[in-house]
């Protein structure tokens, strides 16, 4: 690698909620971070897939947005003054010496860092596209596969597509503010939490919302707006729905990408990690959030949250290996108010 290179204590691959509170917990050290992510946005999947979509799992928070939960974490590292690399992705990254890394990205981007936060959720992801003769002539006009604003669906006729819980969740958040909201599943059962299903079979049984057992065959429209689709139905019978947008929520394809290249061990398209320390079989690297694997791991936020507060304490000794760690409480330290500017 040549040319200019960026000197940081940290990098941080991955800008998501546990990317973002590791900043915190890194700064609470005084190890100032840098982030790189694909995204054009701090938040990852939250502020990406689902910025309107209500959380319930967080700490202290009954209830909390995708959105919401970026907006407060990116408030609460603003004394930390981390600086962000958008719409990159590391490509490369390579021993510097006994203690270090260089690392570059897909721009020409480099730096040299004393410790790696891999926080980058399960690798880059792209929404699995229903194989639609034409549907790329739509994306972007009139098929979506994420809401950012419920606003934008103001009085449109929706049709969703899919069985799991985004399809269900979005339909029931629409449904307020839509025209009509119609939703089509290949069979009766979903894969989405009971509550939800329960919610949409009573606005179905009231007419205030559709829902046709079947699949999308076909889509047709001009110059990008869709006005309607071809449903077929359970009987094999095919019928024409008026609608003017499609939402099909059929996952996601992650993939693990330059990550598979770095000589890390992996399991599955994950990163084994000991659950001390949150290192990988790499010193100086570390795997944090849904990215990383170990006996009883759970995909949670708050988990990730834990899993950044251990990883910066060992972060620590290799940034500072003159320097003794010594735990405080950010309630009673003089030293940390100081840093988060409490008077």
């Amino acid at each position: 690698m040549t040319g200019d290179v960026k000197k940081a204590d940290a990098v941080i691959i991955g800008a998501g909620p546990v990317g973002l509170f590791a900043v915190f917990e890194l700064g609470l050290l005084d190890i100032k971070a840098e982030l790189i992510d694909i995204l054009d946005k701090p938040g990852g999947q939250c502020a990406e897939l689902y910025p309107e979509k209500p959380i319930y799992d967080i700490p202290g928070y009954p209830v909390i947005t995708g959105q919401e939960l970026t907006d407060r974490l990116m408030e609460q590292i603003k004394p930390f003054d981390p600086t962000f690399h958008l719409q990159q992705r590391v490509d490369e990254l390579q021993p510097s010496g006994e203690d270090g890394f260089r690392l570059k990205t897909d721009i020409g981007t480099e730096f040299e860092a004393k410790v790696v936060i891999v926080a980058a959720g399960g690798g880059s992801f792209t929404p699995k596209r229903p194989p639609l003769t034409g549907i790329e002539d739509f994306e972007g006009k009139s098929v979506f596969y994420s809401v950012r604003r419920i606003e934008d669906f103001k009085d449109r006729n929706i049709l969703i597509a899919g069985g799991g819980d985004s399809a269900l969740d979005w339909a029931l958040a629409l449904q307020p503010v839509a025209k009509r909201v119609t939703i089509v599943h290949r069979r009766e059962e979903f894969r989405a939490a009971p509550d939800s299903v329960n919610k949409m079979r009573a606005l179905a049984d009231k007419g205030e919302l559709d829902f046709i057992i079947g699949q999308v065959m076909e889509l047709y429209g001009e110059k990008g707006q869709l006005e309607g689709a071809v449903i077929r139905a359970k009987d094999g019978e095919t019928s024409r729905l008026d609608c003017d947008t499609l939402l099909p929520f059929f996952g996601l394809t992650m993939k693990l990408g330059p990550v598979a290249d770095w000589g890390l061990n992996l399991e599955e398209n994950l990163i084994p990690v000991d659950t001390e320390k949150f290192e990988t079989s790499q010193r100086r690297i570390f795997a944090i959030g849904d990215i990383n694997t170990y006996p009883g791991k759970l995909k949670l936020i708050l988990s990730g949250f834990h899993e950044a507060a251990l990883m910066a304490r060992q972060a620590h000794r290799y940034v500072f290996p003159d320097a003794r760690y010594v735990f405080q409480y950010t309630t009673s330290s003089t030293s940390i108010h100081k840093k988060l500017g409490v008077k």
